[in-house]
């Protein structure tokens, strides 16, 4: 099973790499085989090694490596299904972060948002039919050959291996490549990709249940016994689906959650009072503002020559000033100041406005929201963070 991860949007920050080993590059990208593939082949070497021995008799501890050189195929063809991904992802102009191999098959991973339902319906099918383009090229080499024996054997195992995961990838569920097609279908119609996105996950989930069934139904149909082996990596399988298609759902509603972010909307109103001021300066406008209608929870932001925001007040520092000391106390010794080039438009909204508070905001709090060269309010990153999980 090969399952591939499609970043919609630019990361607020660096996306973060798989652990592993780097072998290569692909598309500007690591290729990194992950410590649990080492797992994955071991397991595999071991299971597949009783039919390479049934289909080949005599190969005695040799069906160890038989099956061994067959994992190899079979991981190669995952990694030549992640490469598809991966080049096609960049000519749609992706930025792909990484290819890995991993316990359950391979991800590619990239940045960049796309744009339209064609770039993600490209960049998931290739994938699939990369594997049944080598199913068909195994297929012919082994009708070509006129015995069974070991070159013989390992075509047949790469026909079949790669037909099933080619096959298996274009089932119409996330977090399956056919999921990402429905996704990109989806989209096209409606004209939302969260709409894609939620829907492909839910079917992704039906078919998380559908692995589990047909691995019970089948037998039953066929008049045997399920086979418990069978029923518990149908169940592992489908609890690995099920995780990815929850996933995929949660990834689709918080993407939502980021368009519909605006400054406007989050911002606070603030009072403005020039650099200089003393504390009662600062508190005789606030009360004026108030006594006009503002809140009294807006903000006092200092600003400088030209209204550059400088600083906001902290109202806790604010507080502790004797009220004897506020008339030569000035607010600057009051204050916290704005990390320089951190200010917002009103009308960033969305991933610009995350990217933004993520690349100058230097672990402040409070940002200023500036209009037309003049502060319009203050963003506070917790309202920014609650507005995300509201969602």
């Amino acid at each position: 099973m090969t399952t591939s991860e499609h970043a919609s949007t630019p990361a607020p920050h660096a996306p973060q790499r798989s652990k592993g080993f780097v072998v290569g590059r692909v598309a500007g990208a690591p290729v990194i085989v992950t410590r649990s593939w080492f797992l994955a082949a071991l397991v595999l070497t071991v299971v597949y090694a009783p039919v390479a021995e049934a289909q080949v008799p005599g190969l005695g501890a040799g069906n160890y490596l038989v099956a061994f050189v067959f994992v190899l195929l079979l991981f190669g063809s995952v990694f030549l299904h992640e490469t598809a991904h991966a080049l096609v992802a960049r000519a749609r102009g992706q930025n792909v972060t990484e290819l890995a191999v991993t316990l359950w098959g391979g991800h590619t991973a990239f940045t960049g948002g796309l744009g339209r339902p064609l770039d993600g319906f490209l960049v998931a099918v290739v994938g699939p039919v990369t594997n049944l383009a080598l199913a068909a090229g195994f297929w012919v080499a082994y009708q070509a050959s006129p015995v069974m024996n070991v070159p013989t054997f390992l075509l047949w195992s790469g026909f079949v291996s790669n037909a099933l995961v080619g096959a298996f990838n274009l089932l119409p569920g996330l977090p399956l490549d056919g999921g990402q097609i429905l996704e990109s279908l989806v989209w096209a119609v409606t004209g939302r990709r969260t709409t894609g996105t939620i829907a492909a996950g839910w079917v992704g989930r039906v078919v998380a249940v559908g692995v589990l069934v047909w691995a019970l139904a089948l037998p039953l149909l066929q008049g045997t016994r399920p086979d418990i082996s069978d029923v518990l990596w149908s169940a592992l399988i489908g609890a690995v689906l099920w995780a990815g298609a929850g996933a995929a759902i949660t990834n689709g509603r918080r993407r939502e959650a980021v368009a519909a972010l605006s400054a406007a909307a989050l911002a606070r109103p603030a009072v403005l009072v020039p650099l200089g001021s003393t504390v009662a300066d600062a508190l005789s406008v606030r009360a004026a503002a108030v006594a006009a209608g503002a809140s009294s929870s807006d903000y006092v932001v200092v600003v400088g020559y030209d209204q550059v925001p400088v600083a906001v007040l902290d109202g806790d520092a604010v507080a502790a000033v004797p009220a004897a000391a506020r008339d030569v106390t000035q607010v600057d010794a009051v204050a916290v100041p704005f990390v320089q080039g951190s200010a917002v438009h009103p009308g960033m909204a969305g991933t610009d406005l995350l990217n933004h508070l993520a690349q100058t905001s230097r672990g402040a709090r409070l940002v200023p929201v500036v209009d037309a060269g003049r502060v319009t309010g203050v963003l506070d990153l917790a309202d920014v963070a609650r507005a995300m999980r509201a969602t």
